[in-house]
């Protein structure tokens, strides 16, 4: 959840009325937010939703609070001045940092507060919707210390130098990358590349290294400039062009004027920000079924114009600097934001009906309930797990996991497929544990067969002790499909995880559901799990339906 900080006076003046504190509470519930902290003249704001950037700011905030209690109607618009400056962009920055926007601002000189406001902004589109620089980052430069033209390029890292922000020296960039504090954080992002993206003017001067750190020399903004350079770099194009749509905004909004800078790309050419306004078409009978709700066309008008879209008939124009409208379902939402939910009347219950448990839930917690009953204890893991462990770890080559993209963490970058080696990797953590240890785990895991990604109940169980082996799992398994009437087979068969000779696969109605077997010791060695190891997996999806 956003929060941000700013001037309950700024707000006020950027709203253009009185506002009290009580009126603002109940007002910021239509954006979903809520004042977190009042202290003194400084409101802390909390924001519920993460799909709205431009909210992400005092300038947003009271641009949105205009509309809402009907100061200002539809889209506001933004001109901007045409102008000669350009960026040319490197063909070879497809691979790594491909897409800019950029504009510059002129205006009032910049006061600490204001400053800090754009700061802010910055860091919260970079760090949040931007997923830590990497899909997007931004610079600010005091424009006056720019030449135009500008070149995105490719560099070589070792031959590249400048001196950083809050630096003295020239550093190249690898070792930017290596030793600044920037560069610590930000160096994941370009782990791949053999060349890095630079942003440069006319005179050889290095703007930045995106999406790590800007120039001492011509990157520092300081209190009382008045003229502004902007950029977004990123590897979404939607996004860089989104953040130089909010940022123009926020800028609009503080009284300065708006230039475009043309991006040059080798087979086309944008002038940013790029103010491109989508359209959905809306019908009164839409809005009737999703809402319940029975409204004139002027009143739909009316409500969406008060949204910030501007509406002719059916057709609905969406603001540019919202990049989270891709639906007419979205639209209709903001017309019953505007209408207000709470006025909404309930309406009475027509149907009863009594609530039961599935059949498949049901024989779930049976299952689960016997092995507890056998002395078994139960534990809950995460879903997300890492590759490593569901194959390397398992003396697999293969393991064909569903793998995530932009991932926090190498240790929750995939979606299990089996629950076993999560179950052993537990106990390997837990050596301090008195032994023999039992323990099992039920729930989901996802297996992806070509392009199709299939969701499975399993239950997994596994025993370590000294005296582990194959018939005291046999013996388990047993006593489950016996209980729960379940008639089954168990045929020879080969998995790199366990010991041959001692594995076996589960046969239902024809159907291979699982594994049991003695735990492969080159897996025990790999976890530096003292005892032998006995285990079993089932797949319970469609036993029961």
């Amino acid at each position: 959840m956003p929060t941000i900080q700013c001037s309950f006076q700024d707000l006020k003046q950027l709203y253009g009325e009185k506002i009290s504190p009580d009126e603002l509470k109940d007002w910021l519930r239509a954006a979903k937010a809520e004042i977190e902290r009042h202290e003194g003249d400084i409101l802390t704001i909390a924001l519920g939703d993460t799909n709205q950037p431009y909210l992400w700011s005092a300038e947003g905030i009271a641009r949105f609070l205009r509309h809402y209690c009907g100061l200002e109607k539809g889209i506001p618009s933004l001109k901007k001045g045409k102008s000669k400056n350009t960026i040319t962009v490197d063909p070879k920055l497809a691979g790594i940092r491909p897409y800019i926007a950029a504009f510059t601002a002129t205006g009032k000189p910049l006061t600490d507060y204001l400053l800090r406001q754009l700061i802010q902004l910055q860091e919260k589109i970079a760090e949040g919707f931007g997923r830590k620089r990497q899909k997007l980052a931004i610079g600010i430069y005091p424009a006056h210390k720019i030449t135009f033209p500008l070149t995105y390029h490719a560099a070589d890292p070792e031959k590249t130098a400048f001196v950083p922000l809050d630096g003295t020296e020239k550093e190249n960039l690898r070792r930017i990358l290596a030793y600044h504090p920037k560069g610590k954080d930000y160096s994941w992002i370009l782990k791949d590349a053999k060349e890095y993206p630079v942003l440069e003017d006319a005179k050889k001067n290095i703007l930045s290294f995106p999406p790590v750190i800007n120039s001492q020399e011509t990157g520092r903004v300081e209190i009382g400039d008045k003229h502004l350079f902007f950029e977004a770099t990123g590897t979404d194009h939607a996004a860089v062009q989104l953040a130089a749509t909010i940022f123009a905004y926020a800028l609009a909004d503080r009284g300065f004027s708006i230039t475009e800078v043309t991006v040059t790309y080798k087979n086309k050419a944008e002038e940013t920000p790029v103010l491109k306004e989508e359209q959905l078409t809306i019908s009164a009978d839409q809005v009737s079924h999703l809402l319940g709700l029975h409204f004139k066309k002027q009143e739909i008008k009316q409500l969406l114009e008060r949204a910030q879209y501007d509406v002719t008939g059916e057709k609905v124009t969406v603001a540019p600097y919202r990049g989270d409208v891709l639906h007419a379902v979205d639209v209709i939402e903001d017309i019953g934001i505007m209408y207000g939910y709470d006025k909404i009347e309930p309406m009475p219950l027509t149907t009863y009906t009594i609530g039961a448990m599935p059949q498949k839930a049901r024989f779930i917690n049976g299952i689960r309930e016997l092995l507890v009953g056998a002395g078994y204890q139960e534990v809950l893991s995460p879903i997300l797990t890492s590759n490593e462990l569901l194959r390397d770890h398992m003396n697999l080559t293969e393991n064909n996991a569903v793998e995530i993209d932009n991932v926090v963490s190498q240790a929750y970058s995939a979606v299990r497929t089996w629950i076993l080696p999560i179950l052993l990797d537990m106990l390997a953590r837990n050596k301090h544990a008195d032994y023999p240890q039992r323990v099992f785990e039920q729930g989901l895991v996802s297996v992806r067969n070509g392009n199709a990604i299939t969701d499975e109940e399993h239950v997994a169980v596994l025993a370590v002790h000294h005296a582990a082996a194959y018939t005291e799992m046999r013996q388990l398994l047993e006593h489950l499909m016996s209980t729960m009437g379940i008639t089954y087979t168990i045929e020879s068969c080969e998995h790199a995880s366990f010991i041959p000779g001692r594995v076996g696969c589960v046969i239902v109605l024809g159907k291979k559901i699982g594994y049991l077997g003695e735990v492969h010791p080159v897996v025990l060695e790999k976890l530096e799990l003292e005892y032998p190891a006995v285990g079993m997996e089932l797949n319970l999806s469609g036993l029961k339906d």
